[in-house]
C-alpha cells in the first residue's frame, strides 16, 4: 500500500552556491531560488500536496553580512508586494511561521495582509519559515505552559504532546510527511525538530535554484515505496 503524502518541508539549501557557480552575485542567487520555490508550490499543488513549509530565513541568517541579509529582506519585500501573486491565483493560502518581533515593521505588516488576503484559498497552504528556529519555538511554547500554569489556569500534570503541539506556530497544520532538502548537506539545522520526529528524510545534491518539478515527482514516487513505522518497530 503506498503512502499517503499531505505536506512536504523543504530546506531551500545552495542559493549562494548556484550564484558563484554561474559567477553571479550572491543576490542573484536567491532570486533565483524565490523563482523556484514558486515553481515547486505549484507542482506540488499538481501533486495533491495540501501543504508546504520552507525554511526562507533562519534565526542564525541574521549573523550573515549586512549586505546579504539586506538584500534577502529587500526580495521579501518584492515578493510580498508581487511575487506570492502567481500562488493567489492558484488557490494557495499563504502564511508565516516564525520570530516577527526580529523583521522591520514594514514587512510584518505586509506579511499580515498576505495572511488575511489569501485566508480563504484552500487548494495548499504555503507556511514560510521566517526568522524562524526550531529552539527558539519549543522554548517559547514551555513558556506559555509555564504561565498558564502559574497563573492557574493550567494543572502541570494535564501538559501531553497533543498540548504542547498546540503551542507552537504550526499548531493548525498536520507535521511534515516528508523533509527534503537540497545542495547535499545531511542535517536538518535547528528546523521544525518537533514537528519533524516522524517524517521521513530525502537528501539531493541539487542546488535549491536548479530542483525542478520532476525532481520532485520522483522523490514523491520513492516517498511512497518506504514503510512508514512511527517509532513501531
Amino acid at each position: 500500500m503506498e503512502n499517503t503524502i499531505q505536506h512536504i518541508a523543504f530546506i531551500m539549501d545552495g542559493n549562494r552556491r548556484w550564484a558563484k557557480k554561474n559567477a553571479l552575485p550572491t543576490i542573484a542567487g536567491h532570486k533565483k531560488g524565490a523563482e523556484t520555490l514558486i515553481n515547486i508550490v505549484k507542482a506540488a499543488k499538481n501533486e495533491g500536496i495540501r501543504y508546504v513549509t520552507v525554511y526562507a530565513f533562519s534565526t542564525e541568517n541574521w549573523n550573515r553580512s549586512q549586505s546579504e541579509v539586506d538584500g534577502l529582506m529587500n526580495l521579501l519585500r518584492n515578493y510580498l508586494d508581487n511575487g506570492f501573486k502567481e500562488l493567489e491565483k492558484n488557490n494557495a493560502r499563504i502564511i508565516f511561521i516564525g520570530e516577527r518581533d526580529m523583521l522591520a515593521e514594514d514587512i510584518v505588516a505586509k506579511m499580515q495582509i498576505m495572511e488575511q488576503r489569501t485566508a480563504e484559498n484552500n487548494d495548499i497552504t504555503l507556511c514560510v519559515a521566517l526568522s524562524y528556529g526550531s529552539r527558539q519555538e519549543i522554548v517559547a511554547a514551555a513558556r506559555k505552559l509555564a504561565a498558564l500554569a502559574q497563573n492557574g489556569g493550567l494543572n502541570v500534570k494535564d501538559i501531553d504532546v497533543e498540548m504542547f503541539s498546540d503551542m507552537l506556530y504550526t499548531k493548525d497544520i498536520p507535521d511534515p510527511d516528508l523533509l527534503i532538502r537540497t545542495s547535499g548537506e545531511m542535517r536538518i539545522s535547528n528546523y521544525l525538530l518537533w514537528q519533524l520526529s516522524y517524517s521521513e528524510f530525502y537528501f539531493t545534491d541539487t542546488l535549491w535554484p536548479d530542483f525542478s518539478e520532476e525532481e520532485l515527482k520522483m522523490i514523491i514516487e520513492e516517498y511512497k515505496k518506504r514503510e512508514r513505522r512511527y517509532g513501531k518497530s
